[in-house]
């Protein structure tokens, strides 16, 4: 197959570029810039070449402006543009090319803080900027679904990977003793590991039978005092300092309760449904593969 990457530069892009390499695919990136002698595309200025989407059999679309705090108003209009617009962007030209799949990302902040509440694909969204803004993602996508076009939206949850992301954040303070859960720790952290990610994605681009949205987390969300204890049990380092919410407020605003002290615990369901098998299916197994047994 041949697959057009967007976001390819980044940690699920590289992973993914690299997996369908290994198979025996083509992976190509679609490269940023205003530059309109060459093919690339400028989603800021909804400018795209007439032939970046020419001949691929599937299209990944995982760029977007990263979600960091602090959430001002600058900020979160420039992370919804740049999801939202792009994606239509993109969308509008898979109608005109129509590959075989159209796989594009969206995250599980689509569901809002939601407490216990099990939530699959079926689940209603939340509310919120991050589920205001998935919602909105996902529509984008609309063009591609109405003309016919196979397409995936992959809802991500914590992305677990030594290479980048959230990980070596969240380890760097167990490492120097001052490890724990944040806030009451009961909330539910849905993650998934990068090799499950991009086996994932793969499955989402092979599978025929894979349409709509897909929940990429492992089958066992973990609640956020029980990943620190055992992330501090593989670190042999004490899990003990607990880190208020007031605290996380005071340091990153709105974003500390849509980045870290929501509740999210989101079930697979398709992905289980569709016989998927899980390399790191529980919070055990994810962390030996990242940390190894000690």
């Amino acid at each position: 197959m041949r697959v057009l990457i967007t976001g390819s530069t980044g940690l699920l892009g590289t992973a993914l570029a690299a997996r369908l390499e290994e198979r025996g695919d083509e992976a190509v990136g679609l490269r940023r810039g205003p530059d309109r002698n060459r093919i690339g595309w400028d989603p800021a200025s909804g400018w795209i070449h007439p032939a970046a989407l020419e001949g691929y059999d599937a299209v990944v679309h995982l760029a977007g402006k990263p979600i960091s705090p602090p959430f001002t108003a600058r900020r979160m209009e420039a992370i919804r543009a740049s999801r939202v617009e792009g994606t239509r962007l993109i969308a509008a030209e898979v109608v005109r090319h129509r590959p075989r799949v159209f796989v594009s990302a969206s995250a599980i902040g689509y569901y809002g803080n939601r407490g216990d509440e099990i939530l699959t694909e079926q689940a209603p969204p939340g509310t919120g900027f991050l589920a205001d803004v998935c919602r909105a993602w996902e529509e984008a996508t609309s063009p591609a679904r109405d003309a016919g076009v196979r397409t995936v939206m992959i809802r991500t949850g914590l992305v677990l990977a030594n290479e980048g992301g959230l990980f070596p954040r969240i380890t760097l303070p167990f490492k120097l003793g001052l490890g724990g859960p944040v806030g009451p720790g009961t909330q539910w952290w849905s993650w998934i590991t990068l090799v499950d990610h991009v086996a994932a994605t793969l499955r989402c681009i092979d599978d025929p039978d894979l349409e709509g949205p897909v929940n990429l987390t492992a089958p066992e969300p973990t609640r956020n005092r029980d990943f620190a204890r055992e992330l501090g049990r593989r670190l042999r380092r004490p899990a003990r300092v607990r880190v208020p919410a007031w605290a996380l407020r005071l340091a990153l605003g709105r974003a500390a309760d849509e980045l870290v002290l929501a509740s999210q615990r989101v079930l697979p369901a398709r992905l289980q449904q569709a016989g998927f098998r899980f390399s790191h299916p529980d919070l055990e197994s994810a962390l030996s593969w990242l940390i190894g047994d000690r």
